[in-house]
């Protein structure tokens, strides 16, 4: 089914180097393609979150969290359609290192795995006998376990699911590749939100979205990459900004959805030792990023209506 056409108009970039791209640290320079810019690819939704690239299918899939859909971008023609609908109030998605599609719902308070012939795996939906709060972002490590965070906000009102008692606290859970068995990795992140491993699996990235303003802490992964250590702020957002979603690089460097206001909307880039190096600017708040693309070199950025895309210098890391 067809999502519907894109109907909201965007400047096209006229001139290259796009001036989207604000270099905020001279490192960050040969990120930016001088022959590259920011592209609208489509219009439509409601509230965009957790973009996904299907490599083998040459699509990209993310959420339309109130109208209760996933979207699916077409590589091959441009074209947009609905891949699932109802879909759970989906938020967050990653895949597997099998390549099935993992997804976090509101709607069910619970993660699932898309199967091949088109069933549904319930991979987590309780913890200690009660139901989990509204899943929201997560990511695969390569020993095949599943981290994901799991805030209340899809059950603090009827917009993005439907309004219910929260059960458990809001923690940082881990769910074991081998025996499925589900394990709180943290506790101590207030309304966890976007997360992601660095590139060698050492650090874990967690956004905390109760702080005000929001930060990014970071943990060391221990003990045979199954639990948590060392928690200690990484990024501090300053007054009127806020992260969201974010994915790691090659390199090491956090691409952050960002927002919430003309100054800040768009996606904010960090080095590994968490100095802003870059800024993407878009006409939207911008909640979540994925890199895609053949070489995995092309930032999808799922803004709040409409998503974008622009190539980098750079490549996305695996497991997001």
């Amino acid at each position: 089914m067809a999502a519907g056409p894109s109907s909201a108009r965007w400047d096209d970039t006229v001139r290259y180097p796009d001036p989207a791209f604000e270099i905020l640290d001279p490192s960050f320079a040969k990120y930016r393609l001088d022959a590259g810019a920011v592209e609208r690819l489509w219009t439509g939704a409601r509230w965009s979150e957790g973009p996904v690239w299907m490599a083998d299918q040459r699509c990209l899939i993310w959420s339309d969290i109130p109208n209760d859909r996933t979207l699916r971008w077409q590589e091959s023609t441009g074209q947009v359609d609905e891949f699932q609908k109802p879909a759970g109030y989906p938020n967050g998605h990653t895949r597997d290192r099998q390549g099935r599609l993992l997804t976090c719902e509101h709607g069910g308070r619970r993660v699932t795995r898309l199967e091949p012939d088109g069933s549904l795996t319930v991979i987590a939906d309780r913890f200690d006998d009660k139901r989990l709060n509204s899943p929201n972002d997560i990511v695969c490590k390569s020993d095949g376990s599943i981290w994901f965070t799991d805030p209340p906000f899809g059950i603090l009102g009827n917009y993005e699911s439907d309004a219910a008692p929260q059960e458990l606290p809001t923690n940082v859970y881990r769910v074991d590749g081998r025996d499925g068995r589900i394990a709180i990795v943290t506790g101590d992140v207030g309304r966890p939100n976007g997360l992601a491993f660095s590139p060698d699996e050492s650090l874990l990235y967690v956004i905390e979205a109760a702080a005000n303003p929001r930060v990014i802490r970071v943990f060391d992964v221990v003990d045979d990459g199954t639990r948590l250590a060392n928690n200690r702020i990484f990024i501090q957002a300053q007054p009127g900004e806020r992260p969201d979603g974010f994915r790691v690089d090659v390199d090491g460097n956090l691409w952050c959805g960002w927002g919430m206001s003309e100054a800040f909307d768009g996606v904010r880039i960090f080095n590994k030792t968490g100095k802003a190096i870059g800024h993407i600017h878009l006409p939207e708040r911008c909640p979540n990023v994925a890199f895609g693309g053949r070489k995995r070199n092309r930032l999808f950025m799922a803004a709040s209506k409409s998503l974008y895309a622009a190539y980098v210098n750079t490549r996305g890391a695996a497991g997001g």
